[in-house]
C-alpha cells in the first residue's frame, strides 16, 4: 500500500452513532422530498391565487407572484429534505451510509460505501514486518530468545530481543489480533520473563543492570495484557513500587513521562495496588497552569526538581497525563481535584489557538532525556533519550470518553474534530507499509513508534465505527 493511498487527511465524521430510527426517519424524509416539495409549492401557488386582491392589474401578475412564490416554497422544501437527509446518513436511494474508513478522503467518498479502508492493510503490512524481522537467539544464560530489538534497522548482528522491543513488539501482535500462529504470544511472554534481571525489574540495554521503573512497567503492562500469571506479575509490581520513591527514583519521579509510564504499567498489572493512588496524586499535584491558554492546568517535562520551575507546558506531556489519569479514573474513581486536573488538560489541548493543526506545534514530535548517576561510577551519568510520537499521544487524550464529554458540554465539538483529524492525518504521515519512522535519527524505525501508531489509528477506528441499522 502507498503511502499517497494512505495519507490522505481523515474525513471528520460524527463521533457518535446517531440515535436508533434516524436512519428510518432520513429514509421517510427522503421519500417526503421526492414530491412533497412540488405539492408544497402547488399549494401555496393556489393559495395566493385565491387571496391576491382582484385589483391587481391582470391575471397575468397574480399568477406571477403565486408561480414565483410556489417555486420558491418547494426549493426550500427540496433543500430542507436534503439537509435532514443527509444528518441521517442516508444517499440519494435511502440506503444507510456508512462512515467513511479512517483516512479516507474526498477521492475514496465515490467508492462504493462499503469498501474496505486503509487499516486492514495497513495491518496486514506491519504483520508481514514483525513476522520477517522476528529475532531469535539462543542465549547462553538466558535460554532460548524470540523478540525484537529497540528498533528495526539495527545493523549489530546477531540481532537481540530487548526488554522494551520484545515488549511492545508483544503489544503489536496483541494489537493485531493475528490467530494464524506465526507470532505466538507465549513465546514472546517466556522471552520477556528469561530477560528478567537477577533482582527482579527490566532495563533498556543502554541502563546496564539496575532495573529502572519505566522499563519494568513497560513489561509488566505487556505480560499483563497477555496473560501472565498474575501472582507473579504482583510480586514484580510491588517490587517497582517500593523501588520508584523519592530516595531511591528521584529522577525518575521527577518525570511526566516516567511517572505516567510506571502508573500505566501498574494500572494493567497489579490494579489494586496502593501506589497507583500515590502516583496519581502525584500528577495531579504538579501541574503547572498556563497563562497563554486562560491558566489552564497542564503538563510539561518535569514534574520536580530544578527543571520543574522552568518546564513548559508540553502537549505530549499533557496527553500522556490525560490518558493516564483517565484510566486511573476507571480503577479508583476520582474526587473532585482529580477530575478538574484531568479536564483542564483536556482543555488545554483543545484551546491551541491555530485553526489547522498539521503543521503546528502541538502536534510536533520531542525528545528528552532521562539522567540518572550511574550505578557504578558516581562521577558519571546513565542518560536515557526518550522520543515522544506527539500525535499519537493526541489521539489517545482526545478519544478519551471525558475528552468528548467536554468538547459537547462547552460547545467544542468543532474544535475537538479538526485536532482529532489532524492528529490521525499526522499519524499516518509518519509511517511506510504499516512501519512508523523517526526521520532524519539512527534506529529511525522504533518499535514503540510503531505500537503508538497503530494503537492510535485502531482506537481510532473503533471510536468511529457504526454499525448499518
Amino acid at each position: 500500500m502507498s503511502q499517497q493511498q494512505l495519507g490522505r487527511s481523515p474525513v471528520r465524521p460524527d463521533p457518535e452513532p446517531p440515535p436508533p430510527g434516524d436512519s428510518r426517519q432520513g429514509r421517510f424524509v427522503g421519500w417526503l422530498g421526492g414530491f412533497g416539495c412540488v405539492a408544497a409549492g402547488y399549494a401555496v401557488f393556489q393559495s395566493l391565487v385565491g387571496v391576491l386582491p382582484q385589483e391587481l392589474s391582470t391575471d397575468a401578475a397574480r399568477y406571477g407572484i403565486a408561480g414565483v412564490s410556489g417555486v420558491g416554497t418547494a426549493l426550500a422544501a427540496w433543500l430542507a429534505a436534503a439537509l435532514l437527509r443527509a444528518r441521517a446518513g442516508t444517499d440519494d436511494d435511502g440506503a444507510p451510509t456508512a462512515p467513511r474508513a479512517l483516512g479516507t478522503g474526498a477521492a475514496a467518498g465515490s467508492a462504493h460505501a462499503h469498501a474496505p479502508g486503509p487499516f486492514p492493510a495497513l495491518a496486514a503490512a506491519t504483520h508481514r514486518t514483525l513476522h520477517a524481522e522476528l529475532a531469535v537467539l539462543d542465549d547462553p544464560d538466558r535460554g532460548l530468545l524470540k523478540g525484537w530489538p529497540h528498533a528495526l534497522d539495527e545493523q549489530t548482528l546477531p540481532v537481540r530481543p530487548t526488554p522494551t522491543g520484545t515488549a511492545y513488539g508483544l503489544h503489536l501482535v496483541l494489537e493485531l489480533g493475528v490467530q494464524d500462529g506465526r507470532l505466538n504470544p507465549s513465546e514472546l511472554v517466556e522471552t520477556l520473563w528469561r530477560q528478567r534481571l537477577s533482582d527482579g525489574g527490566w532495563a533498556a540495554r543502554s541502563q546496564g543492570a539496575v532495573p529502572r521503573p519505566e522499563v519494568t512497567a513497560l513489561v509488566l503492562g505487556a505480560l499483563a495484557r497477555a496473560g501472565a500469571d498474575p501472582a507473579r506479575l504482583a510480586d514484580e509490581a510491588a517490587r517497582c513500587a517500593a523501588r520508584f520513591t523519592a530516595d531511591l527514583e528521584p529522577s525518575g519521579l521527577a518525570r511526566t513521562h516516567v511517572v505516567t509510564t510506571v502508573l500505566r504499567g501498574m494500572l494493567r498489572a497489579a490494579p489494586g495496588s496502593p501506589a497507583i493512588a500515590r502516583l496519581r496524586d502525584e500528577l495531579v499535584d504538579r501541574t503547572i497552569t498556563d497563562p497563554a491558554r486562560e491558566h489552564r492546568r497542564c503538563w510539561g517535562p518535569a514534574l520536580r526538581g530544578p527543571a520543574a520551575h522552568t518546564t513548559r507546558p508540553s502537549p505530549a506531556h499533557t496527553a500522556q497525563a490525560v490518558v493516564a489519569l483517565d484510566r486511573a479514573a476507571r480503577v479508583l474513581g476520582e474526587d473532585g481535584n482529580t477530575r478538574a486536573a484531568r479536564e483542564d488538560g483536556i482543555r488545554w489541548l483543545l484551546s491551541c489557538p491555530m485553526p489547522g493543526h498539521e503543521t503546528c506545534a502541538d502536534l510536533r514530535n520531542t525528545q528528552e532525556e532521562v539522567r540518572r548517576p550511574h550505578p557504578q561510577d558516581s562521577w558519571r551519568q546513565e542518560v536515557l533519550f526518550v522520543r515522544h510520537f506527539t500525535a499519537a499521544w493526541m489521539v489517545r487524550a482526545l478519544l478519551t470518553p471525558g475528552a468528548w464529554e467536554i468538547a459537547v458540554a462547552e460547545d467544542r465539538e468543532e474544535a475537538w474534530r479538526t485536532l482529532l483529524a489532524d492528529a490521525v492525518a499526522g499519524v499516518l504521515r509518519q509511517q511506510d507499509e504499516g512501519i512508523w519512522n523517526w526521520d532524519g535519527h539512527d534506529l529511525g524505525r522504533p518499535l514503540w513508534m510503531t505500537y503508538q501508531g497503530l494503537s492510535a489509528l485502531r482506537a481510532h477506528a473503533v471510536w468511529m465505527y457504526q454499525p448499518d441499522r
